[in-house]
C-alpha cells in the first residue's frame, strides 16, 4: 500500500501561483534558468540530425562518444566540429526499446583504450568492450541479460571505485525484479572484465534489486550512487542506491509503507518525467525526462536526501534521453525525438551543451531555444558520462594578472579516497588571441597526476607543467580552455601552492 504525502495549503497556493506566473509570462525567467550552476538560456548545438542518440560518454581528450540506438552507429563529437562517424557496432539487433544503448569509457583508457557498450543482440542484452580502431573485435564482458521490446535498461557507468555498474530493466517480466536468480530488474556491479568484485552484497553481480527500468546512474562528491527509475502508471523515481537495497518493484511504485523496501528520495507523476539519463554537478542531480520533455534539477542534501526539484528546458527541445557533465565543465544533453515516440523538428535529434554560469558567451556556436508544443505522440508504456560529480572547492591563483594576458584557476571537481579529479581553467585576459599557453602548478602535498585531457603535461616531483594541445592553443580574448585530470593523493589535498600562466604571443 502506498503512502501519499500531502502538501500544506500554503505550499499548494504557492505552487499554483508560480505555475500561473510561468504560463502568463511564457516561461521561466533568466535567473530561474541558471539552476544548478548552469545557464540554460545559452544552449550550444554540438551535433544535429542524429537518430535516437542514447549513450554519451567522454574520452580523455575531451571529445564525446555518442551511440544511436536504432542505427547502431557510434559517433565522435567535438564542440564546433562536424560529427565523425566511427562506424557501426556489429552484433546489435535493434527493436522496440532495444538497440545500441549505453556507453562507458575505461577509467584507465590511456593505458588500455577500452570503450564499453550495452546493446541488444540476437538473443540477449549484453555488455561488450572494444577499441575504437577495431569496433568488430569485441570482448564480451557480460551476456545473458533478458531482452524484450520494453524495459531493457541499458545505462552503464564506472563508479569512483573503478567498478562497472549497469542498470538492467525487468524485460517486461515484473517477477524478475525480485528473483535473485535473474540479473534483470537490478543494478549490477562488476569488475572491468565482468567478474564479481569483493564487497558485492550477495556474492553475485547484483548490487541492488526491486527495479523496474533503471536508465540513469550518477555519483555525488561523497561517492554515493543515485539512480533514475521509470514507474508504471503513477510515479517515477530517483533513488539513493545502497548495496543490497531492495527498491520494491513490483510491490511498490513510488513511496510505500513496507519496511522491507527503500523509498525514493524524489517522485514525479509519469507525465512529468520518464527519467532516463542522470548526472550530478554542483551538488545537484540532473535527470533527463522523455515524456516530460524537460530537464529536472534536484538539489541534494548532505544526508543524501533531496530538496525541491526545478524543471528546466520544458518543451524547448522535446524528449531528453541523456545528460552528462563534460570534462569542459559544460552540461551536455541529448534529445530523443526520433525514437518513435517524439515529434521531431527538422534538426532532430541533437546533442546540446549548456555553459556553467561563469563561462563567457560564445555567440558563434550558440543556438536558439526553439519553443515546442507538448508531444502528441502516444505516451510510453512506462518503459519509456565515470560521470564525474562536482563539488565546490577553493580556487588557487598566483598566475600573472590581466596585464600579462593569461590567468589560470584550479579546483577539485570530485574526490574519493586516494584519488581525485581536478580542473585547471586558462583564461585569456588579453586583447589578442593566444597561439599557445602553459600553466605551471606546484603541489605542496605530494599529489601525482595519473591522467590528463585537453592538454599535454610533465611532472617532476611536485611541479607539473601543462601545455596546450595542437587544437586548443588559440584562445580568443575573454575566452577560456579547461584542462581536466585525475591524480592520486594521501593525507591532505590542498590546492597548489603556486600557479603560473604564460602565453604567446
Amino acid at each position: 500500500m502506498r503512502k501519499r504525502k500531502l502538501l500544506p495549503l500554503a505550499a499548494v497556493v504557492a505552487l499554483v501561483a508560480s505555475a500561473a506566473f510561468a504560463l502568463a509570462t511564457g516561461g521561466l525567467s533568466a535567473q530561474a534558468q541558471t539552476t544548478g550552476g548552469f545557464d540554460f538560456t545559452r544552449p550550444q548545438t554540438v551535433a544535429s540530425n542524429l537518430v535516437a542518440p542514447w549513450g554519451l560518454a567522454f574520452l580523455p581528450d575531451g571529445s564525446a562518444l555518442v551511440s544511436e540506438r536504432d542505427s547502431s552507429r557510434l559517433l565522435q563529437l567535438r564542440a564546433g566540429q562536424a560529427p565523425q562517424v566511427l562506424g557501426t557496432i556489429p552484433g546489435v539487433v535493434p527493436g522496440g526499446e532495444g538497440g545500441l544503448l549505453g556507453l562507458a569509457v575505461s577509467p584507465t583508457y590511456a593505458q588500455d583504450q577500452w570503450v564499453y557498450a550495452y546493446y541488444t543482440a540476437q538473443s540477449d542484452n549484453r555488455i561488450v568492450r572494444f577499441r575504437l580502431n577495431a569496433l568488430s573485435t569485441q570482448q564480451v564482458v557480460l551476456s545473458g541479460l533478458a531482452k524484450a521490446t520494453i524495459h531493457d535498461g541499458g545505462r552503464i557507468a564506472f563508479g569512483p571505485d573503478g567498478m562497472l555498474y549497469a542498470g538492467v530493466g525487468d524485460a517486461g517480466n515484473t517477477a524478475n525484479a525480485q528473483n535473485m536468480s535473474s540479473m534483470n530488474g537490478k543494478i549490477l556491479r562488476m569488475t572491468p572484465a565482468g567478474g564479481i568484485p569483493a564487497g558485492n552484497p550477495f556474492g553475485t553481480r547484483v548490487y541492488s534489486l526491486g527495479h523496474r527500468n533503471v536508465q540513469g546512474l550518477a555519483w555525488d562528491a561523497q561517492g554515493r550512487l543515485f539512480a533514475t527509475e521509470f514507474g508504471q502508471n503513477t510515479f517515477d523515481e530517483v533513488n539513493a542506491i545502497v548495496a543490497g537495497g531492495n527498491y520494491g518493484w513490483p510491490t511498490c511504485e513510488g513511496i510505500c509503507s513496507n519496511p522491507a523496501f527503500r523509498n525514493p528520495i524524489v517522485t514525479w507523476t509519469t507525465a512529468e518525467a520518464s527519467p532516463s539519463g542522470a548526472a550530478i554537478a554542483n551538488g545537484h542531480f540532473f535527470a533527463a525526462a522523455l515524456r516530460g520533455q524537460r530537464l529536472w534539477v534536484v538539489p541534494l542534501t548532505s544526508s543524501g536526501g533531496a530538496g525541491t526539484p526545478v524543471a528546466e528546458l520544458q518543451n524547448q527541445f522535446g524528449r531528453l534521453r541523456a545528460v552528462v557533465l563534460g570534462p569542459d565543465g559544460w552540461l551536455w544533453v541529448a534529445t530523443s525525438n526520433r525514437d518513435g515516440r517524439g515529434t521531431p523538428t527538422s534538426t532532430d535529434d541533437r546533442v546540446l551543451r549548456f555553459p556553467p554560469v561563469s563561462a563567457s558567451p560564445s555567440p558563434s556556436s550558440a543556438s536558439p531555444s526553439p519553443s515546442r508544443s507538448p508531444s502528441t505522440s502516444p505516451s510510453p508504456s512506462r518503459s519509456a558520462s565515470p560521470s564525474p560529480s562536482r563539488s565546490a572547492s577553493p580556487s588557487a591563483s598566483s598566475s600573472p594578472g590581466p596585464s600579462q594576458g593569461c590567468m589560470a584557476t584550479y579546483r577539485v571537481a570530485n574526490q574519493w579516497p586516494g584519488a581525485f579529479q581536478g580542473e585547471v581553467t586558462i583564461l585569456n585576459t588579453g586583447t589578442t588571441t593566444t597561439t599557445s599557453w602553459q600553466v605551471t602548478l606546484v603541489f605542496g602535498n605530494g599529489q601525482v597526476i595519473t591522467q590528463l585531457w585537453n592538454g599535454l603535461y610533465t611532472q617532476s616531483g611536485s611541479t607539473v607543467v601543462i601545455r596546450n594541445e595542437a587544437w586548443n592553443g588559440a584562445i580568443p580574448p575573454s575566452g577560456s580552455v579547461m584542462v581536466g585530470f585525475l591524480a592520486n593523493w594521501s593525507g591532505v589535498n590542498n590546492p597548489p601552492t603556486t600557479i603560473t600562466c604564460t602565453r604567446t604571443p
